[in-house]
């Protein structure tokens, strides 16, 4: 299965919600951003209509729909998700979620702030993704592993070789791992864009009923992950998110 038309790339993992359009080849058309915070719902469908007017593109062209799938807050997975699932379901055509975690190491590795400096400097291949997990707790992302949820007060334990890539953590993380982190969400659409396309080409889309997202977050009131939870808890369970 591969996309007649352009890919319309949705990602709201983090609370700087990403919209973009590539070609059916993957390449990066045109991306948008801004800073959601945990609101995503409020501006999400128009944001895409006007990216979608401005390029004089209309719904029933896409080709297919690319959303992230996490590690993020409840709140704003659940949004990027049904509003992608909705515009698939409705245009008939295919939907990839892509792990948002990993593209963000994707992007993290190929930003200029990625290259080793000093001698000493970590390998980028070895980059690992730390994001908040409610107001305490953090999730801690590696290539291969499930992410896993580290509960506050808990340092990531970083293996020899690696460099931490921070995100949406200023001033709970490094400097320069928030700095890198900076660097992988302006890539973020074009990594995932890559990956859907690739996919895409390979006939690998999801199905809709079991497209699912990794939560880091539950609502208030909610105490146990949801069935469709994507994430390892380590001493704590997932947090509840401020209302």
């Amino acid at each position: 299965m591969t996309a007649g038309g352009p890919i319309l790339l949705i990602d709201t993992a983090t609370t700087r919600a990403v919209i973009a359009l590539g070609g059916p080849d993957g390449a990066l058309v045109e991306q948008r951003g801004w800073l959601a915070g945990y609101r995503h719902g409020e501006e999400l469908l128009a944001r895409i209509d006007g990216l979608l007017a401005d390029r004089g593109i209309a719904t029933a062209e896409l080709g297919a729909i690319a959303v992230g799938t996490g590690p993020g807050a409840f709140t704003g997975l659940r949004v990027g998700i049904a509003t992608a699932k909705g515009l698939a379901h409705a245009l008939d055509v295919p939907i990839v979620g892509v792990a948002s975690g990993i593209a963000l190491l994707d992007a993290a590795l190929a930003a200029p702030a990625a290259a080793p400096a000093p001698a000493a400097a970590p390998a980028p291949a070895q980059l690992v993704l730390l994001q908040p997990a409610g107001p305490n707790d953090r999730v801690l992302t590696r290539r291969g592993e499930r992410p896993a949820i580290l509960p506050g007060g808990t340092d990531p334990d970083i293996r020899p070789g690696e460099r931490l890539v921070a995100v949406d953590l200023a001033g709970r993380a490094d400097e320069d791992a928030v700095a890198l982190g900076e660097a992988a969400v302006d890539g973020l659409a074009a990594a995932m864009l890559a990956t859907a396309a690739g996919r895409l080409a390979a006939g690998d889309a999801d199905d809709l009923a079991t497209l699912v997202p990794e939560y880091v977050t539950l609502p208030r009131g909610v105490r146990m992950p949801p069935t469709d939870a994507g994430v390892e808890v380590s001493g704590s369970q997932p947090r509840a998110e401020r209302s």
